[in-house]
């Protein structure tokens, strides 16, 4: 089975909602990239995830918010806007930090479980983890992936080793 219907088949996406998603941004102009897990399976071996977080340019994020409104559920939360859609399991999220927003402007595109989609740099998508697993306001469950993503990275590409703080790295196994 190719990447690309694998994850669509563990997102139970038969509604579409992935394709849909990324053909209206695409065909909008909102600048964006994948963060997250899924920015790590572009420069790693993939582990397949329910969610797609997305960083959104910060002048664009408003437009992406109104746009995915008007064709999906649209949820707001204290760092991040998350659209669904009935006949899916798939969560996308746009991030509203607006660290992630400055992603955008080096990113380039890469395969993404069988998509090629806009990337976020390997540093701005190791940084965000290192944010992430930093958040003391994050499920510990979630701080534990984002260590585990921040170790995919580092076995893959050691050279990032001096990116991450030591509070960090000495809690990776």
């Amino acid at each position: 089975m190719q990447a690309l219907a694998y994850w669509k088949t563990v997102t139970s996406d038969k509604a579409g909602f992935l394709d849909r998603v990324i053909g209206l941004l695409a065909g909008s102009g909102v600048r964006y990239c994948v963060i997250g897990g899924q920015a790590v399976n572009a420069f790693v071996e993939p582990v397949v995830s329910l969610d797609l977080d997305l960083a959104v340019a910060t002048a664009d994020l408003l437009s992406a918010e109104d746009l995915l409104g008007r064709h999906f559920r649209v949820e707001r939360f204290p760092h991040s806007v998350n659209v669904s859609m009935p006949g899916s399991d798939l969560r996308v999220q746009l991030q509203t930090d607006p660290r992630y927003g400055a992603f955008v402007g080096s990113a380039s595109e890469r395969d993404v479980l069988g998509l090629k989609l806009p990337v976020a740099k390997i540093e701005d998508v190791l940084q965000g983890k290192v944010w992430a697993a930093q958040d003391p306001g994050r499920r510990p469950s979630k701080r534990q992936k984002d260590l585990a993503d921040i170790s995919r990275l580092l076995e893959a590409h050691p050279d990032l080793r001096s990116r991450v703080p030591d509070d960090i790295l000495s809690r990776l196994i």
